[in-house]
Order: C-alpha cells, then structure tokens, then sequence
C-alpha cells in the first residue's frame, strides 16, 4: 500500500499540530524533511526525537517526531507523528512537504481503515472509533470505549460460535449419514436455535438504551401562544435561549438546545404557538411545530394553568392522547384554575405537573419525571454489550428473523440442507458486524464518515 499523510488536529490555530505519516516509505520521508538536534540517534519505535522541518535547508517548525516501528503501531505500518506548533499555515507546510517527498494525502478515515484491513481491529471497534470522536455526552464516551475495547465483538463472536458448531453438526449428518456422527434431533437442532434467538434477541434489545445513548431524546414543547414555552427551554437550558415578551406569538421559528440529564442527551426544541392565524410567517412556524411532533421521543404540552382550556388546547390534548408526553400546567402563582380535574387532561393518562416557571416552582419534579418516564437512573455502562449502531441493530436483526425461518423450516420438516442456509445467514449477518464478511462498499461508506487524518 502507498504511504499516505495528513494533518490528524483540528485545522485551527492550536497549541500544537499533529502530523501523520503512515506506510513503508514513512521513515524515508521523515529523513528528507527532519534535522533532528541529536543526529547521532538511530529510528527507534516509541520513542520521540527533537529537532527542526527543514525546506531547502530553510527551518519551517521546531517539532518533536514520534516514531513507531510495524507492527506495533496505529496502522501496523510504519508511523510517525510529527508534533509541531497548532496553526493552519505551519501544519499545511509540513504536510504539503510529506507529499512533496512521496507521501500521498490520506482519505478520510484511511489510517483506521488500514489498521482494519491489517487486522488490529475489527470493524466495529475501527466504528467505536468514530463515536469517541463524535460523541455528545460522557455516557455516549464510555459505550463506545466499551466497543473499542471489544465488549460487542465478543459477544458477536460468542454467538457466532453457537451457530457455527451448529451449522458443523448439521452439515455433518448432511454429507456423512453412514458414519455414527451425532444425530441432530429436530428437538435439539430447535433447542439450540431458540438459545441462539434469546441471545440475538438480548442483544437488540440493548439497543433501546444505546440508541438513547447515543442520539439522545428529541424533546418538543408543544402549546398556545404565550403559554410558557420559551420559558420553559430557557430553564432547562439555564440560559436566555429565547426571547420572552408578555406578546402572544414571540416565537415564529423551532429553537433547539441541548441539555444532559443523568448524561443523556435531552434535545429540547421550542416551537411556535399553535393556534388559528392569518400570519405567514407565523403559519409556517406552526406548520414546522406540527411536522416535529411526529418524530419526536418525547412531548412537553403547556397548558396557562390561570385560564380555562380553549378550543385550542383541547386540539393540543387530542394530538397528544396516543404518544409519549408530559403536561405542565404553568402559571400557578397567578390564578390555580385546577385544570388537572377537566376530563380532556384526565382522559389523556398523562402525568401532569403544575409549575410556575416565573418563580421557579415545580422544575425538580419535571427533570424526576423525565428520569423516570426513561428509566435514566438505570442506564449503565457496565461490562455488558450495548448496541448503539443502527448498521449494528439492523443486522442482528435480520440474524434474528433467520433464526425464526430456521425454526419454521424445522417445525415443517424440511430438508436440513435448506435449514443450513438460513443459519448460515445467522453467520453472515453477525460477521458484518465485525467485518469478517462486508462489501467493500459498506467498507467505503463507514470509514467515508470518519474525519480527515484519523
């Protein structure tokens, strides 16, 4: 393979810079471009050397260089890392000098896939990489160090070796019925893939956490004009993120923040008032408010607890009776009209909390609510598998309906040659996961999302 470079920080100004070299010809380009101070020292792995990038004996950096020998490297390539000053102009010159001197620019994501295709990681710890980088909240950080680390490939892999010791007793008595080899009762062959199926279905169902963990919960704040709304994400946010005015209809637009509670990402997304207006601009925020409440995890209904339900909010409950939400009765210090005893709030089965969000009443009870309504307290990031990967899910998934079609095949005493396919597809779904069997398209696509240089 070519050796490839790039700049592996953030292109900004910085405190340092970091540099990357990775393939055979690395050592020879560092040769062509670094003077270190102490010449007298030899290329050893681990172990930094300090000194200058030259250009035409013209001094671009003072820098120190890390060397790392193959196999035991990033890559399992030869590497270095040239540790320079941070800033955009002194990093692109040391770069454009790697590839001046035989280096070719990286591809986004290239030095993890080469680590990959050299097998130092699967491909589902090469994707544990990519959420470290990426991830939003501490909870997200250490699930995905859990995947690096191999907690899910282990899992994959254990699975996997029930199917394939399957599959081996099967294919046995398929290709040698002369030899006393052992049998494979229809009962057994079912017993086993039932023990597969719990351990396929264990596994998807982590994924109920993880996709929490890992996109959060999409929040809306749904009610009338001037019911409470801004203030409301302004107190969950703990900051003035939007404009609050005693004038019906501030809010014309979605605005969204995004908080941690008990480390799970909560998007919250005020939107404007719903009600009946001629106004343009103020349709179209409604139009928007109405679109998100169908993907959203999670509905705050506000309701002005001072005044009697309109027509309007009576259309707000209606909207909510069949989803996930809460109902806050704002504005309790001004007049209780006791809205919690109307039976269009009794009859949506929704916990309701009254608040005042000017004085600052009843906020602790709706973060309790929202740890319960999730179960947040009981999210956590232990030594089990968590799948956080939609690709993931999906394809133990499919291993999973395999394992039902098995099963089928077996009550209606088919041939066990064509039971052999469906679970060999148990095999081949579960080894994309790890890359054991992946196209190279799938390949491209996962490591096209990594950023530049890692």
């Amino acid at each position: 393979m070519s050796t490839i470079a790039a700049i592996s920080t953030a292109p900004t100004t910085g405190g340092i810079g970091i540099i990357r070299i990775s393939g055979e010809k690395s050592f020879d380009i560092i040769k062509k471009i670094f003077v270190p101070k102490d010449k007298s020292k030899k290329i050893e792995g681990y172990k930094m050397q300090y000194g200058n990038i030259v250009s035409e004996e013209k001094i671009i950096d003072e820098v120190l260089v890390s060397f790392f020998v193959a196999p035991k490297s990033y890559t399992t390539e030869n590497m270095c890392e040239i540790n320079s000053h941070g800033g955009i102009i002194v990093m692109n010159k040391i770069l454009n000098l790697c590839l001046e001197n035989g280096a070719e620019i990286a591809e986004p994501g290239e030095f993890t896939k080469r680590a990959f295709i050299n097998g130092r990681i699967d491909l589902s710890q090469a994707e544990a990489i990519a959420d470290i980088i990426n991830a939003k909240s501490q909870k997200e950080a250490e699930a995905s160090v859990n995947q690096l680390e191999g907690f899910l490939s282990k899992e994959v892999n254990k699975i996997k070796a029930k199917v394939l010791e399957l599959l081996a007793f099967i294919e046995a008595n398929i290709d040698y019925p002369e030899y006393d080899v052992e049998t494979i009762s229809n009962k057994k062959a079912k017993e086993k893939i039932n023990e597969i199926e719990c351990d396929l279905k264990a596994l998807e169902k982590s994924f109920d956490n993880g996709k929490i963990i890992k996109e959060g919960i999409k929040t809306v704040i749904i009610g009338k004009p001037n019911a409470g709304k801004s203030s409301l994400l302004n107190e969950l946010a703990r900051e003035e993120k939007a404009i609050v005015t005693d004038i019906a209809g501030t809010t014309r637009d979605c605005i969204e923040e995004e908080i941690l509670i008990e480390g799970i990402p909560f998007k919250i997304i005020d939107t404007a008032g719903i009600r009946d207006t001629d106004n343009k601009i103020e349709q179209i925020g409604i139009e928007k408010a109405k679109a998100l409440l169908e993907k959203s995890d999670l509905i705050i209904a506000i309701f002005d607890n001072s005044k009697d339900l309109t027509e309007e909010d009576k259309k707000i409950l209606e909207t909510i009776k069949n989803k996930k939400a809460i109902i806050l009765l704002n504005k309790i210090d001004i007049e209780d009209k006791h809205l919690e005893e109307k039976e269009e709030i009794k009859k949506t089965n929704k916990k309701v909390i009254k608040v005042s969000l000017l004085n600052k009443q009843g906020i602790d009870e709706i973060y309790k609510e929202l740890v319960r309504m999730f179960n947040l307290d009981e999210i956590k990031i232990d030594d089990s598998a968590i799948i956080t990967n939609t690709r993931h899910k999906v394809l133990i998934e499919k291993a999973r309906n395999c394992a039902q079609c098995a099963k089928q095949d077996i009550s209606g005493n088919m041939p066990l040659d064509i039971t052999a396919i469906n679970i060999k597809n148990i095999a081949e779904n579960l080894g994309e996961i790890t890359g054991d069997n992946v196209s190279e398209d799938i390949i491209k696509e996962i490591f096209s999302r990594f950023c530049l240089g890692k």
